[in-house]
């Protein structure tokens, strides 16, 4: 596949998981939390690509979510942003093979992404702090990204590979040639 093709699937998945997140999973909520299914996407966009492409995806699909939720401009993009750059360290430092590893970071990329943007809403809207009720919407979300996690990873990962060897290639003997 030529990066081409590449980014346009990736752009129709964005458009495919942005009617999901707000016409499907309206209605499968739990306690009134839905998943965020971008986390999710821009952490596998920065896992299976590189570190350039998945702040793209994430600040741009980010900037999308702040101009239709009608917030300010930069509150997703940022913390989406975060979650692209912190793909790839992840991508460096753990194996995206183990189902379990990819749990841990989808765990730990929504806890970053729901503390940001819980902080740039602080500081932006002069919100009140309700660090119980924080608490309890972030528990239940992660609970909601771990369960499509745990039941799209086949497919994800299949989709990721071929992403991963357009971007990164086989470029294990150029190390040593």
């Amino acid at each position: 596949m030529k990066k081409f093709t590449i980014n346009i699937l990736l752009i129709i998945t964005a458009w495919i998981i942005y009617f999901l997140q707000a016409n499907f999973f309206n209605w499968f909520t739990i306690s009134g939390v839905m998943p965020s299914l971008f986390v999710i996407f821009v952490l596998f966009i920065g896992l299976f690509s590189n570190r350039i492409t998945g702040v793209v995806y994430g600040v741009t699909i980010g900037a999308m979510l702040d101009l239709v939720i009608g917030m300010q401009i930069g509150i997703h993009a940022v913390g989406l942003g975060i979650i692209g750059f912190l793909a790839a360290t992840f991508d460096k430092n753990f194996s995206k093979d183990s189902r379990a590893t990819i749990m841990f970071m989808v765990l730990g990329a929504t806890c970053i992404y729901e503390i940001v943007v819980y902080i740039l809403n602080y500081m932006v809207f002069s919100t009140n702090l309700e660090i119980v009720n924080f608490i309890r919407i972030l528990a239940i979300e992660i609970i909601y990204n771990l369960i499509l996690v745990i039941i799209l990873y086949p497919f994800i990962q299949k989709f990721g590979y071929a992403i991963e060897n357009e971007y990164k290639g086989n470029k294990i003997l150029t190390r040593y040639f």
